[in-house]
């Protein structure tokens, strides 16, 4: 018998190659419809949006003409910009041409102004999230958790009538720009401290604010301890530096190290991949993800020489977001590291920034980025694999205030939208141990801060239990052990029991 296909012109032959034809006659039949539907809802679009725009031009033309002040044009045409990015999310804003030259020099590692770092809650007073070491805040004694009720600047905005402004409705943006400017000049700001009932003026001289975000000291022999404050353009440079000065300062190569992200706010992607890349190696850092599921983008890493494997502990709070972020869960996914600590601050969006036309910027969230075994941590943050609180001085009893994270911001991205976007998804993270009498984090604040005697003699408990942890081989046994699971039979996100405290 002959099986293949007849091409013999007969009934029986012609009928296969008429199927196709009728399926693409009835595909397009569906489809017309349905294309036209679409060109119709781009149509409705469109005129909508030439509407909008006339409302627009109707409203700015009304305001120009008739308003009881004359108002600078230019002005109102920036306002109406904010406005365009300021209900979209909390990170996302239009810069001014000063405002944006500021954040540029920032992420240069030096700035004219006072040194400190800020954050703030819708209809809340700005909040002191820490002075950087050696600026003029930090000498002026400026303490983290203080409020700054009023900001009085130098040179008052041409739209102020008042010499002091309240900042409750004021943003971060903007009240970054007030309190920079250049150096020599004064700026007063009102402060109020905890267990103080009225703000208190202080007159504080600017000066160039040289930010080192690297900081290195052994804290014992074999151990190191490696601060990064921000991710600035030579941050990951400054990282090797500091490893190759401890091993000289040790004599020997490192036994162990503490690498410390607390109150370390972020900064640039590209530096995170970086840091995190000394101690991997290969494999992926981070991969970040667009509203497309094309919009992916991977981040691995690759560098051709990586630190020796010695323990490594990473210590968070509250205060480590975004690129901190990405550094510890890399090193916490790929088995590389210990997290201690408390849950972070919960960032796990990513701000483009657009240059425009006269030197403005445009810093809008285009993306949300995802741990190497898919973790989104918006809202939810790094969650430590030992969780130790923050230890104050003995007779400092503040009353404690619960620290701002990414899910009090007014118009946050929620974990479900980030879970929900193609390739995000939440996999539990394991837990190794909690600390014997560690709070939870939403019921209690990891720290509060008192006056300047009780902060220098409050014990640092957090950087103690590091050391403790690293003279103990069993932690890392196991992560050593997830390892060779993962890298022996591709398993990820397996959960390590609970290791015997030595």
């Amino acid at each position: 018998m002959n099986e293949r296909p007849s091409t013999h012109p007969t009934r029986g032959g012609s009928a296969p190659r008429l199927r196709p034809v009728a399926g693409l006659l009835a595909a397009a039949a569906i489809a017309l419809p349905f294309a036209a539907a679409q060109a119709d809802e781009e149509r409705d679009r469109r005129a909508q949006r030439y509407e909008d725009l006339a409302v627009f031009t109707s409203v700015l033309e009304r305001v120009r003409s008739h308003y009881v002040e004359e108002v600078d044009e230019h002005a109102l045409m920036e306002s109406a910009m904010k406005g365009i990015l300021e209900d979209l999310d909390p990170h996302s804003a239009f810069m001014t041409r000063e405002s944006c030259e500021d954040m540029k020099t920032e992420t240069r590692g030096e700035f004219h102004g006072i040194g400190i770092e800020i954050s703030k809650a819708t209809g809340a007073f700005i909040e002191v999230v820490a002075p950087i070491d050696g600026t003029p805040a930090s000498r002026a004694g400026i303490q983290a958790q203080d409020r700054i009720t009023a900001i009085c600047p130098t040179e008052k905005p041409a739209d102020w009538t008042e010499d002091c402004r309240g900042t409750t409705e004021m943003s971060l943006v903007e009240a970054v720009s007030l309190m920079r400017g250049k150096r020599g000049t004064t700026i007063s700001i009102y402060v109020l401290r905890e267990g103080s009932s009225e703000p208190r003026l202080y007159e504080i001289e600017r000066d160039t604010v040289k930010v080192a975000s690297v900081r290195d000291e052994m804290v014992e022999p074999g151990i190191g301890h490696l601060k990064i404050s921000s991710f600035q353009e030579r941050t990951g440079r400054d990282v090797r530096k500091s490893l190759d000065a401890l091993r000289e300062a040790n004599g020997a190569p490192l036994e162990g190290l503490i690498l410390d992200l607390r109150d370390n706010p972020g900064g640039l992607l590209n530096q995170a991949v970086e840091v995190a890349d000394a101690w991997l190696g290969e494999g992926l850092v981070v991969y970040t993800q667009g509203r497309d599921e094309r919009e992916r983008t991977e981040f691995p890493a690759g560098a051709a020489t990586r630190e020796p494997d010695y323990p490594v502990v990473v210590l968070v709070n509250g205060g480590s977001a975004s690129a901190s972020e990405i550094v510890a869960g890399a090193l916490q996914d790929h088995h590389r590291a210990l997290v201690l600590g408390v849950p972070t601050f919960g960032k796990g969006s990513v701000q483009t920034i657009y240059d425009l036309d006269g030197g403005a910027c445009l810093r809008m969230t285009t993306a949300l980025y995802y741990t190497p075994a898919g973790r989104s941590i918006q809202e939810v943050g790094i969650q430590p694999d030992l969780v130790v609180e923050r230890g104050d001085a003995p007779g400092h009893r503040l009353p404690q205030r619960r620290r701002m994270r990414e899910k009090d911001l007014q118009g946050h991205f929620t974990q479900k939208d980030a879970t929900d976007l193609e390739g995000g998804s939440a996999p539990p993270t394991r837990i190794l141990e909690h600390e014997e009498g560690a709070e939870d984090d939403d019921a209690l604040p990891d720290e509060t801060e008192g006056d300047a005697t009780a902060q220098a003699e409050a014990v640092d408990v957090q950087l103690a239990r590091a050391v403790e942890v690293l003279k103990s081989w069993t932690y890392f046994e196991d992560l050593r052990r997830l390892r060779d699971e993962r890298d022996g039979a591709g398993s990820e996100g397996s959960t390590v029991a609970a290791a015997d405290d030595s």
